[in-house]
């Protein structure tokens, strides 16, 4: 409806160029917004507001020339100007009534459009250490990137799902010396875990297979382990250098290939663990993209060396730095250390650098809220090489906070004390957690209630939703029972009987699910897709209250139930974009 308003202007305001009325050139793009109050019409647009500069009158004057050369239409039943200049559109009940037949017609793509085709997008998502199992905080990211991807590829990107995956640096060594240390406390050593190292029940079971297939291969004493090593901080220490200490004790005892090997089994068990996760949560990707691979195809020294030949690099105390405040941020940032080795941010910059380069149009990066330093240093890199730090676009997720029992679970993935994500979804199910976590904008913090995602009620917004769905096909086998005819009839016919106010409402409100995935998609917001499903699911509730679908009139029963029909297409498509079922029972 919104698109055959804004074609209307569109037209009106070329046959005002075309009559010298206004210059091509300096025709503004008009908005077309649903009014505000119902009383004014169904659209508005400001068109003659932002025209009357170039057109060298009132906005008033120019909106009488625009209504004079608006095309005739049938889906238009009045066309009025209100204050300085507004224009206002009342649609005719046949642009209503056409919708139930075109949404019938077109079913799963009704609400999909091609406003971004010929577009590439990648959206980078979770790209959480594989440390450790995702937990309910990564739950959230997982759930918004793959909305965003979802809606981007329903008005017509090239979408393109990526998992940055952390397989170098520090933690994968705490990690990796975490397993070992577990493995010799299995072969009877006794020690003081480190307190700093990875602590929870899923590094035992790796070390337990370690064990279980190498028996004492791999074993050393323990104090020959911790000979030399920092002091913890139980110990009044630094727990930073005592594991830092471990680690290098590891390599040197295992020497590369044992160690190596310990690394990777670590490494490999998590995220096989990762990929099952979130494929059963419903989140798959195009590619796992490896961090070393971009150490190992020489990417991270093309980076830094294209930083040194444009004169943002500095040596100092035999580290070099990228001189990121000459863009912005706070301070400077080293990217190679004293000891020649390559920072974390070094990577990055290498992994974005190599983003723009295999030519996406837009890229998206979904990270933790705890990120936000982060994001100018990354654009400011990508500036000083030469790149469009504009084609990148993070998004800042907040973790969500579960609550069970009115209390605060805690989340952390060194102390092992944490909720997993596959923990969520068996106890709430797949569809509420997919539901609740896009609920609200991404920035906003989320207190996340098990206990009302497990309530069969109308204040659980998933169960109310999909009971809505369920409801429209507990009419239709009703019918079925009763051996009452529901097939649809074609086209318009019956529609006009469609005259009650719940079937006013409902009417308009199907007719804004095309706008509603447009914006949510453009404005990466899925919350805007959960908030009208649930207003379209009040909509039909209170009309199934209301309102019998299955009666003797044949004509008004068509009518009614081609209108529950495309209601059930509409909740679906959208619950689908969720990543939700919608389910015929509950």
């Amino acid at each position: 409806m919104k698109s055959l308003i804004a074609d209307l202007v569109s037209q009106a305001l070329a046959q005002l160029a075309a009559d010298g009325v206004l210059s091509d050139a300096d025709v503004r793009a008009p908005t077309v917004e649903r009014a505000r109050d119902a009383a004014h019409g169904d659209f508005a647009t400001n068109a003659a507001m932002v025209n009357s500069k170039s057109a060298k009158m009132r906005p008033r004057d120019l909106a009488e020339k625009l209504v004079a050369a608006l095309p005739p239409s049938d889906a238009v039943d009045s066309v009025e100007i209100a204050g300085p200049g507004f224009i206002n559109f009342r649609l005719a009940d046949d642009a209503y009534h056409a919708l139930v037949p075109e949404i019938l017609r077109r079913g799963h793509e009704y609400g999909r459009s091609r406003i971004g085709a010929g577009r590439r997008v990648q959206v980078e998502f979770v790209s959480a250490n594989p440390t450790g199992p995702l937990h309910v905080g990564h739950g959230r990211g997982a759930a918004y990137g793959a909305v965003v991807a979802d809606l981007l590829e329903a008005v017509g990107y090239a979408v393109h799902r990526e998992y940055y995956v952390n397989d170098a640096g520090r933690q994968m060594d705490i990690l990796a010396t975490s397993v070992w240390l577990r493995y010799l406390e299995l072969c009877d050593e006794g020690f003081d875990f480190p307190s700093n190292g990875y602590k929870g029940d899923y590094v035992w079971d790796i070390a337990a297979t370690l064990h279980r297939e190498h028996g004492d291969a791999y074993r050393h004493r323990a104090d020959e382990v911790f000979a030399g090593v920092p002091t913890d901080e139980p110990a009044g220490g630094d727990k930073e250098a005592h594991i830092d200490g471990l680690i290098e004790r590891a390599k040197r005892l295992l020497g590369d290939n044992r160690y190596r090997y310990v690394f990777e089994l670590g490494l490999n068990v998590i995220l096989d663990d990762i990929r099952d996760d979130l494929s059963l949560f419903g989140v798959d990707y195009q590619e796992w993209y490896s961090e070393r691979s971009l150490t190992e195809s020489g990417a991270v020294n093309k980076a830094i060396d294209r930083l040194r030949e444009s004169g943002h690099l500095y040596e100092q105390e035999g580290a070099w730095w990228f001189r990121s405040t000459d863009f912005g941020d706070e301070k400077d940032r080293v990217v190679v250390r004293d000891n020649g080795q390559t920072t974390y941010f070094a990577s990055d910059i290498a992994y974005h650098m190599d983003k723009l380069e295999r030519g996406f149009d837009r890229v998206i990066d979904v990270w933790g809220a705890d990120h936000h330093g982060y994001v100018p240093r990354v654009k400011a890199a990508l500036q000083a090489m030469g790149g469009d730090p504009s084609k990148l676009d993070v998004l800042l997720v907040q973790f969500a906070i579960l609550y069970r029992g009115g209390e605060k679970a805690q989340m952390s993935t060194r102390s092992g004390e944490f909720i997993t994500l596959r923990e969520l979804r068996k106890e709430v199910g797949r569809d509420a957690a997919r539901f609740f976590y896009v609920m609200r904008k991404c920035e906003q913090h989320m207190d996340f209630d098990l206990d009302l995602a497990k309530s069969q009620s109308s204040d659980n917004p998933v169960y109310y939703v999909q009971y809505a769905h369920a409801r429209i096909h507990a009419v239709l086998r009703q019918a079925a029972d009763k051996a009452i005819e529901v097939e649809p009839s074609p086209g318009l016919e019956n529609l006009e009987r469609l005259v009650e106010t719940h079937e006013q409402g409902l009417l308009k409100n199907l007719s804004r699910y095309p706008e509603v995935v447009e914006s949510a998609a453009t404005g990466e917001e899925p919350h805007q897709l959960t908030h009208y499903l649930r207003e379209l699911a009040n909509d039909f509730h209170t009309y199934y209250n209301a309102h019998q679908f299955l009666v003797e009139d044949t004509a008004l029963r068509d009518a009614r139930i081609k209108l529950i029909l495309a209601t059930r297409e509409v909740l679906r498509n959208g619950l689908n974009l969720l990543g939700v079922s919608a389910p015929e029972q509950m």
